[in-house]
């Protein structure tokens, strides 16, 4: 009898080395001031996550690979679960860098959190209804990082529960067309 596979529920540990780093979750920061970015990635690291740095949207967008004209180019194999990013940058703007995840067909579900120091609200709102997840004033608190993993977790649980759920009534309409086409070998078979 073949053996079915489920997902099984991701964990997070406050020992970051419990679990090997595919088991984290892999959130994509990026910030122009290297303090800052030094900063988000320790909040990042103590919360268990993965974490990946990038000091401007043009290079988030390269290691995406959003930068090139092609957008056919896939990747499948780049898990990214959040994208944190600084709203004021040069060259291009975190604003602008949710636009274009948004715009990408790869990554527009992935949660993207728009960090600031200015607490300007029209940006604010342009933000969260250009699809932004949060906006977070800075300093960020380790308070702030943990809820909104916690959140992460929650969507993801879910998800889990209904791939879960999906795949038993797969093998239950496979057992009962089993049961409609071959009556004798389930006779057979000992349960």
């Amino acid at each position: 009898m073949a053996e079915v596979l489920l997902p099984r529920k991701m964990e997070i540990a406050k020992d970051p080395s419990k679990f090997g780093s595919s088991d984290l979750l892999h959130v994509l920061a990026v910030d122009d001031s290297h303090v800052d970015r030094k900063f988000i990635e320790r909040l990042l690291r103590v919360s268990s996550c993965k974490v990946t740095v990038v000091d401007s949207a043009t290079r988030a967008l390269q290691y995406l690979g959003l930068d090139v004209e092609d957008k056919s180019i896939g990747f499948e194999d780049l898990k990214v679960n959040l994208i944190m990013t600084d709203y004021s940058m040069p060259g291009m703007t975190g604003y602008e860098l949710l636009k274009k995840i948004k715009e990408s067909s790869a990554f527009r579900q992935v949660p993207v959190v728009i960090m600031s120091s200015e607490n300007i609200l029209p940006r604010i709102d342009r933000c969260l209804e250009e699809g932004a997840e949060d906006f977070l004033l800075k300093p960020v608190k380790l308070s702030d990082v943990t809820r909104i993993r916690d959140s992460l977790m929650k969507v993801e649980d879910l998800s889990c529960t209904k791939s879960i759920k999906k795949r038993k009534l797969e093998v239950t309409e496979n057992v009962y067309s089993l049961d409609s086409s071959a009556p004798s070998q389930l006779k057979r078979a000992k349960i």
